[in-house]
């Protein structure tokens, strides 16, 4: 069986279509397939919609309802667990990527080419400052995180029941689901294809939350930051060195007016911006740290639904 995830987060606009792509691609898909819709805590009547259309489906479906908004990678991981395919595929509810990319993905899995296939963006009919923002973002991900992710990043991807599992039984929070397939390894394969223009609504995908997805992913899989601090520190102390050095030499010659003034505060200032970008950065570590240690769950589902069960909670 084929399962496709698809998360629900102001999606109401989406459904309709939504509901007959799937159907389409449920008749296209040469086994057996099933939906998980995972309503994200979404404030409109995306849970009320889906439970109601779902004895209609022809293909079996599941409604899985988390009992606030955890986000788009805790709702996606939510689906995969819940969902009961051998193959897994993730489609955003906004069609913007051609559902058609989930059977592209089981040909590839099926055949044994590949374990786990990521959707690659080759052109988007996006707004130029949405195409642009998107651009610097996958730019400093690929360069501050792993520079085997795409060039125009990684939004939708399949994968067989090993590597699922392997997902499902991580427990990090907030952390990066991309990130986390790209470091498990397995046999990866790749499908390019266009994103499609928006039709409905507006993206929930806002620069806030690509900003917190990147800082994120930085302190989840690399220790970039660390390195940096750590190479700014050295160098600023060979300044130091060369600084004390001049300070010594001008004041046996009698250049100094003020004895140490000069010295003093630019010494102050900069290890005294290090320092402080030295605690954040130990701090962010030490936050994660300890979300961790509580092992919260990443997501709490509050009632799941099965069209070949009714009602099932």
């Amino acid at each position: 069986m084929l399962s496709i995830v698809v998360p629900l987060y102001k999606s109401e606009l989406q459904l309709p279509e939504l509901f007959r792509e799937l159907e389409r691609v449920s008749k296209l898909c040469p086994i057996a397939m099933e939906a998980v819709f995972v309503n994200d805590g979404s404030p409109d009547r995306c849970a009320e919609i889906v439970e109601k259309r779902l004895p209609e489906l022809s293909m079996p479906a599941q409604l899985v309802r988390l009992s606030r908004n955890f986000g788009a990678f805790s709702a996606i991981s939510a689906g995969l667990k819940q969902a009961r395919g051998d193959y897994f595929t993730v489609l955003a509810a906004d069609l913007q990527e051609p559902p058609e990319l989930s059977l592209q993905f089981l040909e590839q899995m099926r055949s044994g080419a590949a374990e786990v296939v990521f959707g690659v963006r080759i052109n988007r009919n996006d707004p130029a400052m949405s195409v642009l923002a998107s651009n610097v973002f996958w730019s400093c991900y690929r360069w501050l995180v792993n520079p085997e992710i795409p060039e125009g990043g990684v939004d939708i991807f399949g994968c067989n029941r090993r590597v699922r599992d392997q997902i499902c039984s991580m427990g990090e929070v907030e952390t990066s689901l991309v990130g986390l397939l790209f470091w498990i390894g397995f046999k990866r394969g790749f499908v390019n294809y266009e994103r499609r223009k928006r039709q409905q609504g507006k993206s929930a995908w806002t620069f806030s939350k690509k900003l917190n997805y990147l800082v994120n992913s930085i302190f989840n899989f690399t220790d970039l930051p660390i390195r940096i601090l750590l190479s700014t520190g050295l160098i600023g102390m060979l300044l130091s060195l060369s600084v004390g050095g001049s300070v010594i030499l001008a004041k046996f010659t009698g250049r100094i007016v003020v004895p140490g003034y000069t010295a003093t505060v630019l010494t102050v200032i900069f290890f005294g911006g290090l320092t402080t970008v030295g605690l954040g950065i130990v701090g962010q570590y030490l936050w994660l740290t300890l979300q961790n240690a509580r092992r919260r769950p990443p997501y709490i589902v509050e009632a799941s639904i099965d069209n070949s069960k009714p009602g099932q909670n």
